[in-house]
């Protein structure tokens, strides 16, 4: 049976949110068991008495680590955080996976100062999965903040893994792999993007060039690598634009007279799909790619419905044995 770790204290709306999200996932997951990581008492208040089973169990911990904490530090001091013991079962084989909504700094820190790096990765990065204009499957970009600096053969990696999860995780053939720059010219960039178009133009992957931030959303590429830095400056640009159209889209409306009203009436179903599209609450959570296991962290404000399919992306991971042909490609080279 699959096991995913569950730190079921981190997020804004821990622990309801989370036990409401495993609890359908489990009814359609009959073969995998979810191990929820938290205080016990109020973990089993929300939880059915006839659902504790073989499938669910609570591993009670007594602190947790907060989004203020330093990640590093409280890694090492809050050793029954929920985070800190549900990474420590993965590493000793108790679970196949970690999936949180909390701390991202100290889930980046658990996943490779106790889970670990796969031998061959330089560097481990975070990719989460983003919307697109002309598509339903979105794209993946790497790294979004796990490296402040980057080198020419992070990206590399980061690439190589990325265009395998596009492909095994995600079902997209031979992936389209763009380098983030700022020019569609092979010698545009700093001497890291340089160096790195190059790198990826002499690989077996499907690489297509540079693409420029205001491309990203068009559907040009199924996987975009960036360092770090600028990766996760271009995320959260993306995430505050998308809020911040989408409320004065929804403030517009409806205090924009009867006229206005009876508008957005005979456009509801073009706006739904609008808002379907870029609906990534159906692309599960970001990946840390590059760790002995599948470590995935879900945004801190999610409800039950993007943590549900958090859970159905993780369990995909553990089922297609991803970390287990990263380990196999990587020990390789």
């Amino acid at each position: 049976m699959r096991t995913i770790a569950i730190d079921a204290m981190g997020g804004e709306n821990a622990p309801d949110a989370i036990v409401k999200a495993v609890l359908q996932a489990k009814a359609e997951m009959p073969e995998t068991k979810f191990l929820l990581f938290g205080d016990k008492e109020a973990l089993r208040k929300l939880i059915p008495e006839d659902q504790i089973n073989d499938q669910l169990g609570v591993v009670p911990t007594t602190e947790v680590i907060a989004d203020e904490d330093e990640p590093v530090k409280a890694i090492r001091k809050k050793k029954d955080s929920s985070m800190v013991v549900a990474a420590n079962f993965v590493k000793e084989g108790k679970a196949d996976a970690l999936l949180s909504l909390g701390n991202t700094g100290a889930l980046l820190a658990c996943g490779i100062f106790i889970i670990g790096r796969i031998k061959g990765i330089i560097r481990p990065g975070l990719m989460p999965t983003l919307p697109v204009q002309n598509s339903d499957d979105g794209f993946n970009m790497v790294d979004v903040g796990a490296n402040a600096k980057s080198k020419p053969e992070y990206l590399l990696q980061w690439a190589e893994m990325a265009s395998y999860y596009a492909e095994k995780i995600r079902g997209i053939q031979n992936p389209r792999v763009m380098l983030l720059n700022n020019g569609a010219e092979s010698d545009k960039g700093d001497d890291v993007h340089q160096k790195a178009y190059e790198l990826l133009k002499e690989s077996n992957l499907n690489f297509l060039g540079n693409i420029e931030g205001n491309e990203l959303l068009l559907g040009k590429a199924d996987v975009v690598v960036t360092d770090g830095f600028t990766g996760n400056a271009v995320l959260k640009n993306i995430e505050g634009t998308s809020s911040v159209l989408l409320h004065l889209l929804k403030d517009s409306l409806l205090n924009g007279g009867v006229m206005t009203k009876l508008g957005a009436l005979m456009v509801k179903g073009s706006l739904s799909s609008l808002k379907s599209k870029f609906d990534t609450a159906k692309y599960g959570g970001a990946v840390l790619l590059g760790v002995n296991a599948p470590v995935v962290k879900t945004h801190g404000r999610s409800n039950e419905r993007p943590i549900y399919f958090t859970l159905k992306q993780v369990d995909k991971m553990i089922k297609e044995k991803l970390v287990a042909d990263f380990r196999d490609e990587f020990a390789e080279k």
